[in-house]
């Protein structure tokens, strides 16, 4: 008798399963041929829908409205508090020095204990002048100002952003910025196309069939010990274990999402276009600037969500022209 194909049950994809070692997300690698900042992070706020004109003339659709899921992302100033130089070496990059600003914000008590004394600040500059020479990579640390969006939060989020472009020229522009604002106009325009990364919904302990989609057995007495599981873990001979499709973990794992196109850059005048009567379900109101993403974002509603310039990037397109923006739930409601 001929033996039954099929395709192996789950999917290897993303092993390990298991939870991310922080809600903040990690950015592994930045784009190496851009010159200025290369990220930004703001808070996943929620979907909804816009229609906009095509305006890609390979398009088939070019001149016509069309509708677009999108995904609306806060994204209020970051305050720039310290300039990390970097030095290559044999065994990776190692740091060189740091410059912090002279004024911190006092809600970075609530991340680490802030220095009573000011005179760091001219000594870290001396100690800069000095490794000047050998710096092969210049990165911001910038602390997040939730306090300027809707989301009733207190405590910053330290995220480290690299600054592109020669040493010489990236290290006076993190320097000019130092102890400033960073906006989200500073960084992105409309119609950029970024990569989003972030930490996905948690779903705990699931089984087998949730979590990898294995088929479900037949409720019948061959099945005495569950029809929602697992057969066999592995053959008598060889007697090893193969790859399968265990319980365990689901969700809450760190994602990168690339190549998605920013259809709109708000601010504070342009609140009214997206704000819900009532505000945003889990959210509240938008607060400061926004921007609205092409697509959906991993994460849970009021998740940091970390932006980059696109690191495979896609040729440029015109962005569509936005002629309405709903502000009603998405999905709608049936």
């Amino acid at each position: 008798m001929a033996k039954g194909h099929r395709p192996r049950r789950g999917s290897r994809a993303y092993y390990p399963r298991k939870r991310a070692r922080s809600i903040v997300a990690r950015v592994r690698r930045w784009p190496q041929n851009r010159e200025g900042f290369l990220g930004f992070a703001g808070y996943k706020v929620g979907m909804l829908h816009v229609i906009g004109v095509e305006m890609n003339k390979n398009s088939p659709f070019y001149g016509q409205e069309r509708f677009y899921a999108a995904t609306v992302i806060e994204v209020p100033p970051l305050k720039v508090v310290a300039v990390r130089v970097y030095e290559k070496t044999p065994y990776g990059k190692k740091t060189l020095c740091e410059v912090w600003a002279k004024d911190l914000p006092k809600d970075l008590e609530r991340v680490f204990p802030l220095p009573k004394d000011q005179s760091y600040h001219e000594e870290q500059l001396k100690k800069l002048e000095e490794v000047k020479s050998r710096v092969s990579e210049v990165r911001v640390l910038a602390a997040t100002q939730p306090r300027l969006s809707g989301l009733g939060k207190k405590k910053p989020e330290l995220i480290e952003i690299a600054v592109g472009g020669p040493p010489e020229k990236a290290l006076s522009l993190a320097l000019e910025k130092l102890g400033k604002d960073l906006t989200i106009s500073d960084v992105f325009k409309e119609g950029d196309y970024i990569d989003v990364i972030a930490v996905t919904k948690g779903k705990g302990f699931q089984g087998s069939v949730k979590r990898f989609g294995v088929e479900e057995m037949p409720r019948w007495h061959k099945h005495r010990k569950g029809h929602s599981r697992i057969g066999s873990v592995g053959p008598q001979k060889p007697a090893i274990m193969f790859y399968t499709p265990f319980p365990g973990q689901l969700g809450f794992h760190q994602r990168t999402e690339y190549n998605k196109r920013i259809l709109k850059v708000g601010d504070a005048e342009s609140l009214k276009e997206i704000n819900p009567p009532g505000g945003w379900p889990h959210y509240g109101l938008v607060r400061s600037q926004f921007i609205i993403v092409e697509g959906s974002v991993p994460g849970a509603v009021k998740r940091l969500v970390r932006l980059r310039h696109a690191i495979r990037a896609l040729r440029v397109l015109p962005p569509p022209q936005i002629t309405y923006i709903s502000t009603a739930p998405w999905p709608p409601a049936r």
